[in-house]
């Protein structure tokens, strides 16, 4: 692809992800969306530079904080907003709300509400492709809080040992929930951790999309050729708190501030403009096309049946001793 056109893709995909996140607050703070919302503001580099790195018969495991991975692996954002409204044309049958995005033709596996949960299930998605010698990767995207968690450990180990094509990204917004990284992190450099396994292992500047999708693309490489698991850190921040239901009290407003100097969105946008690919009419336009988008979603989540009081109990098993 032309490097400009890939450019104002890159740029067009945060931006919409950025819109439809703050549209989302809207419809939270009336109500129309409940139960938890993670959002990942400040983050879309990752999920856009990531996500563009991988080709579609590539497997994704995401987190709790998915919606961008979402968007930018294709999942249509009616069926997104709709899971988020709980009606049945949701991704998840309106059954796992913001937290449990899914969709196995695009072998989108998660949204997952544990901390850390999806890593295992990557690590099991790559060896099945080994297995049946494909020469697909899985990416696998969790924060920095999940390298406290033992299944990381222990999944990063079996990846290495098995040599399997999966890339572990970690989003490394400096804090698990409300804890700063440097409070819960005897060493607070994950790439340096992750690499002593005997895996490659690189840390980039996730506030910027183009770094993002490069390292992606040579750690998406580098597995695919049969060079064994990557681990990338992408350093980055969530301008908004951990959830909406989070006071944020524990960080500095000032740094906030400072890290929002580095918007991923505003960088890009700055970079291309330099080069005269993207004025304010162009934007203007694109900022436009964008709202049309969502406003249509959230009138097709709207009308979106729930589900029948009858069904209920569809997908639920129980064994009786």
């Amino acid at each position: 692809m032309n490097e400009t056109k890939d450019r104002f893709e890159l740029f067009t995909e945060m931006l919409r992800i950025r819109r439809f996140e703050e549209r989302c607050v809207e419809l939270y703070s009336a109500a129309a969306i409940r139960g938890f919302m993670h959002l990942c503001i400040g983050e879309e580099a990752v999920a856009v530079g990531v996500l563009r790195a991988l080709g579609d018969a590539d497997a994704v495991v995401s987190t709790y904080r998915e919606h961008g991975h979402a968007l930018a692996r294709g999942l249509p954002m009616e069926a997104v907003l709709a899971e988020m409204f709980g009606r049945v044309t949701g991704t998840s049958r309106g059954r796992g709300g913001s937290m449990h995005l899914f969709d196995a033709a695009r072998r989108f596996y998660g949204g997952n509400a544990i901390v850390g949960g999806g890593i295992p299930l990557a690590v099991g998605l790559a060896l099945a492709d080994a297995m049946q010698g494909r020469r697909q990767v899985t990416a696998c995207l969790f924060g920095d809080g999940a390298m406290a968690e033992g299944e990381f450990h222990e999944s990063v180990n079996l990846a290495a040992l098995w040599r399997l094509p999966v890339v572990f990204c970690c989003e490394n917004n400096q804090y698990a929930m409300g804890t700063a990284l440097a409070r819960s992190h005897a060493h607070t450099d994950l790439a340096l951790r992750a690499a002593s396994y005997g895996i490659r292992s690189w840390t980039c500047d996730g506030m910027d999309v183009l770094a993002t999708r490069d390292a992606a693309r040579r750690a998406v490489d580098t597995a695919r050729d049969g060079g064994g698991p990557c681990f990338l850190e992408l350093r980055t921040y969530r301008f908004r708190a951990h959830s909406m239901y989070d006071a944020d009290r524990y960080r500095d407003p000032a740094e906030i501030a400072a890290w929002r100097e580095r918007d991923p969105i505003e960088l890009l946008a700055a970079a291309l403009g330099a080069d005269r690919e993207l004025d304010d009419a162009g934007r203007d336009a694109i900022e436009a096309e964008v709202a049309e988008e969502i406003d249509r979603a959230v009138a097709a989540a709207e009308a979106g049946p729930m589900e029948p009081v009858e069904d209920l109990v569809r997908f639920v098993t129980s064994e009786r001793s």
